[in-house]
């Protein structure tokens, strides 16, 4: 019997923070409160001031169910910024904002250290000293990498006078938690999202059927593709050197298109979260395993990383306008960031550092490479050459260790053979089905894809509600026992 107390126990266990099952877009908690959500966000729509309000109060509940009570820090991080925002357009002294924006900076960066890489430096301390090291109790803060970097975007596009401050905190907590995005981006751009909440747009038909588009295609990525073909990669990266080099070839190359799958879907519910809520997003995610260089790569792969790197790391540290040898450092330097961004050890400081490398080689060589003809052999080897070292770069992001990722590319040259195609093909047909959808997805034309798109939304409502049915079906046909984090969740 369901008594009064058993329901508003069940309620207490809905809204509060549970470690083991932080909020995410592909459970089914989060679509519960997102559809009570949408109703009242849809009768506050006109009234500017109160939806901005409510969706900031739902932005932080949202960061709760998914960080506990680091959610205060990320008041006190937004509190902070807007405040220097302020004072550096109250003063013209050009030292005075740049000390501001210096200190607004440096506290950002502080917290990311403290949280994510404390324990890093300490132990490689120790390393040194040859001392007993004890990790500190340290919790990261989902998302904090992700939040960390609007912030810092902010203060210095606002110290540079291509943003105006926002009048109001709320505008600016607005921007910083805005729900969709807080956790795993895509990362906002100030100048491209401020605008966009006063001028509250109400989205059309078009724009809410294109919207659910992305979410369907987003969960049949991550719940369905990612989370499935997880299982298997997990088998290999968890027994380095347990399989034969077939096995574990196909582990690595499962992985490549795992974390494709798992991140770009999760841009594409976010993206599509914000669609309907009359919000544009930046697109995150351009097919990068199309890529015939390292270069269009990295302007297909995580855009809004990708781009604030450029921005505000390459560019300062003079981009290409210092000579051919400056430019190769300063790509190698925020490549580096970009990899210790990633984790705070020496396997991502590693694939940082050789897509550096990876990118000043491409650079490099372009001279030579112009002059071979534009045929479709010579665009066949430049893609297979990029996938080869992006797939084993992501050895390194994947495995537990250093040691694990030279095991893993040690077994697949040493011990790899195709006697054994035919026996895993048999046994993991659902596995290779699903990697092939994925590599066929990337192979088809761009205007295809499009199309599938603009099919659906112009599809009679009966077609839209069987493609729903058909993607909530195959959730349920594959889904674990558990719903799986997102795997940038950890940075």
């Amino acid at each position: 019997m369901v008594t009064f107390e058993t329901i508003i126990d069940n309620i207490g266990r809905l809204l509060s923070y549970n470690p083991g099952q932080p909020m995410i877009f592909s459970s089914g908690t989060f679509w519960a409160l997102f559809i009570i959500f949408m109703p009242l966000f849809g009768l506050l729509r006109k009234r500017l001031w109160q939806m901005v309000t409510f969706v900031v109060a739902f932005s932080f509940f949202f960061y709760y169910k998914s960080s506990g009570w680091f959610v205060l820090l990320l008041a006190a991080t937004s509190l902070i910024d807007w405040t220097v925002s302020r004072l550096m357009v109250r003063t013209s002294a050009r030292w005075k904002r740049k000390t501001l924006a210096t200190l607004s900076i440096m506290l950002s960066l502080s917290v990311l250290g403290f949280f994510k890489y404390a324990n890093f430096f300490l132990w490689n301390w120790n390393q040194m000293v040859e001392g007993n090291f004890q990790p500190l109790d340290i919790i990261l803060p989902v998302g904090i990498s992700f939040y960390t970097f609007q912030s810092i975007s902010y203060v210095v596009d606002v110290y540079k006078g291509s943003v105006k401050p926002t009048q109001t905190w709320l505008e600016y907590v607005f921007f910083l938690s805005f729900f969709p995005a807080l956790v795993a981006g895509p990362i906002v751009r100030a100048d491209y999202f401020l605008p966009q909440i006063r001028e509250n747009h109400r989205a059309t038909h078009t724009e809410i059927y294109a919207a659910l588009w992305l979410i369907i295609v987003g969960i049949l990525k991550k719940a369905v593709i990612a989370d499935y073909i997880a299982q298997y990669n997990d088998l290999i990266f968890n027994n380095p050197g347990g399989y034969s080099g077939f096995e574990t070839l196909m582990g690595v190359i499962g992985y490549t298109m795992q974390i494709y799958c798992d991140f770009s879907g999760y841009s594409d519910m976010a993206i599509g979260l914000a669609l309907i809520m009359g919000f544009r997003l930046s697109r995150n995610f351009n097919f990068p395993y199309k890529s015939k260089n390292l270069t269009e790569f990295w302007r297909r792969w995580h855009i809004s990383l990708s781009t604030w790197l450029r921005d505000y790391v390459y560019i300062p540290l003079g981009g290409n306008r210092k000579g051919t040898v400056r430019t190769y450092v300063n790509n190698f330097l925020t490549m580096l960031i970009g990899g210790l961004w990633h984790g705070a050890a020496w396997k991502f400081v590693f694939w940082g550092a050789m897509h550096g490398v990876g990118l000043a080689v491409h650079k490099a060589t372009m001279p030579l490479t112009r002059r071979l003809p534009d045929v479709w052999p010579v665009k066949a080897l430049g893609w297979l050459v990029t996938m080869l070292f992006v797939s084993l770069l992501w050895v390194f992001f994947r495995a537990d260790s250093w040691g694990d990722s030279w095991i893993i590319i040690r077994t697949i040259f040493t011990d790899f053979s195709l006697d054994y195609l035919e026996p895993f093909v048999t046994v993991r047909l659902t596995w290779v089905i699903m990697m092939a959808a994925i590599i066929v997805a990337h192979a088809l034309p761009a205007r295809w894809v499009d199309s599938l798109s603009t099919g659906f939304v112009r599809a009679p409502w009966i077609l839209k509600l069987a493609v729903f049915l058909i993607v909530v079906q195959l959730v349920l046909e594959f889904a674990g026992e558990d719903v799986a984090p997102f795997i940038y969740f950890q940075f």
